[in-house]
């Protein structure tokens, strides 16, 4: 099922002198775009002459984000446009004219598709059940499907440092794999590139941006409909174990950047077999 398809062409930004921001926000916009541009560099995210579609949902996340790859935008060592695309899933309550005027104000390109994914997930998952992961499916092909009929080469998304560490939690309790978020990702059908420039960003910093700057913040009802989600409760401890020891989430973000497969168990990722015919003999090595 196709959306419908709204494509705004490019508004023109408003006039008048925007208030000067203070210091504290300066440094506080500094380290995250020194982060989301580290991020870009570390894993080849954008090249010159990229079009990169930003999913932009209205949460804190996806606001920083757009708002963070404009600023790179503008002193960029490449050329790279930005095209903001939100999917209307037709929650009860969306309020559908917040996220145009936005960025109708802001002077970016943008396109809002509209398609009722609302209703087949309440239609298709029984009372009580977790309804993430069929919305998410539904929102992505929708979100493909937009980013090849408008010739987009990367697809950006607003997952964060805490969000792929959650992940990584979420795997290894509930589906026995040690796998989280990747920076970068090629899609199933080998036709996209997706993007997560906010990887190596704290959450903390996000809810600090986003109040500084007064995003007009839209809620999920869907999701926000079920407590006691998963990956909340995973999000609660990871939270408890930062505040009784300060660095813990860093560090295990850090662990999955120097992973050490010898020292793990999948023996088709290093080759335990092969360890006798590596193994000394007496007399070698002088």
């Amino acid at each position: 099922m196709d959306a419908d398809v709204t494509l705004v062409p490019f508004p023109t930004p408003p006039s008048g002198a925007a208030a000067r921001p203070s210091r504290n926000f300066k440094r506080l916009q500094a380290e995250l775009r020194g982060l989301v541009g580290k991020a870009i560099d570390d894993y080849a995210m954008i090249a010159d002459g990229d079009r990169v579609m930003v999913c932009l949902s209205g949460g804190k996340d996806s606001y920083t984000l757009l708002d963070l790859l404009l600023s790179l935008q503008r002193s960029a060592p490449v050329r790279f446009e930005l095209l903001a695309v939100n999917l209307d899933q037709k929650q009860p309550g969306f309020p559908a004219t917040v996220l145009p005027e936005y960025l109708r104000a802001l002077g970016v390109p943008f396109a809002i598709l509209e398609q009722d994914t609302y209703s087949v997930v309440k239609r298709v998952i029984p009372e009580g059940r977790t309804l993430c992961s069929l919305c998410s499916r539904l929102r992505r092909g929708a979100l493909y499907h937009h980013a090849t009929l408008h010739g987009c080469s990367k697809i950006a998304l607003g997952h964060h440092r805490d969000d792929i560490v959650e992940t990584l939690f979420l795997n290894l309790f509930h589906g026995g794999k040690l796998k989280a978020m990747p920076p970068k990702l090629l899609s199933d059908d080998g036709r996209h590139i997706v993007i997560r420039p906010l990887a190596y960003v704290p959450e903390r910093l996000i809810e600090r941006y986003a109040r500084a700057r007064a995003f007009p913040i839209i809620p999920c009802n869907l999701c926000g409909s079920q407590p006691n989600l998963e990956r909340e409760s995973v999000g609660r401890m990871l939270a408890a174990w930062e505040r009784e020891h300060p660095g813990r989430i860093e560090s295990i973000f850090a662990a999955l950047r120097d992973v050490a497969p010898s020292q793990l168990a999948d023996a088709t990722l290093f080759d335990f077999a092969g360890l006798e015919a590596r193994r000394a003999r007496p007399g070698d090595g002088g």
